[in-house]
């Protein structure tokens, strides 16, 4: 029950991978040019869809998150590719951030299950998801960015804005091992 860890060249992908290894949940690195029967060789648990500089960089991350049947975590430039892929709307952030924030979660969900009402939170970015996709729902905003993390209705697709990964974020394992909690049910149907 591996999860893959696809590298869009940002500087925290590989503490993505070693957070998942402190958390006992396994994991691998793969380039962002990883063919989709490649990935389905690999049989993972899910995708997390790591950050990076630009969206002209995302490899063949827009084919995963369309053609893939496992659930993906997209973080930072990871959600953008998914809302962006789902006809939702990217562009320059109206506060370029790299700093600690307040996020407001909306919705629990499962991603952000028993994280309470507010989250404090690392934002790296020039950009963000502008306009929710059609059938994707809210889970949390901030003051500086309203769409901070987003989920299909039907699908196991969830992007977030910030980085779970990094010290800064309170309760960031916590959303990992959430994460790998959703791939754990939904691999068992």
């Amino acid at each position: 029950m591996k999860i893959l860890v696809v590298n869009n060249h940002g500087q925290y992908n590989h503490r993505i991978h070693r957070t998942l290894h402190y958390l006992k949940i396994p994991s691998e690195i793969i380039p962002n040019s990883t063919t989709i029967d490649e990935i389905k060789e690999k049989e993972p648990a899910g995708l997390i869809l790591g950050g990076g500089p630009s969206i002209e960089r995302a490899g063949n991350c827009f084919e995963y998150v369309k053609e893939l049947d496992y659930p993906i975590l997209g973080i930072c430039l990871g959600h953008q590719i998914i809302a962006q892929a789902y006809g939702g709307q990217i562009g320059a952030a109206g506060i370029e951030s790299y700093a600690k924030i307040e996020i407001s979660i909306n919705d629990e969900n499962d991603i952000f299950k028993g994280l309470g009402d507010t989250m404090k939170v690392w934002a790296s970015h020039k950009d963000e998801v502008l306009k929710l996709p059609e059938h994707f729902k809210l889970l949390a905003s901030s003051p500086i960015c309203e769409i901070e993390a987003m989920k299909h209705e039907d699908k196991p697709l969830y992007g977030i804005q910030f980085h779970p990964e990094v010290y800064h974020t309170e309760n960031g394992p916590k959303l990992f091992e959430n994460f790998y909690e959703v791939c754990k049910k939904y691999s068992k149907g």
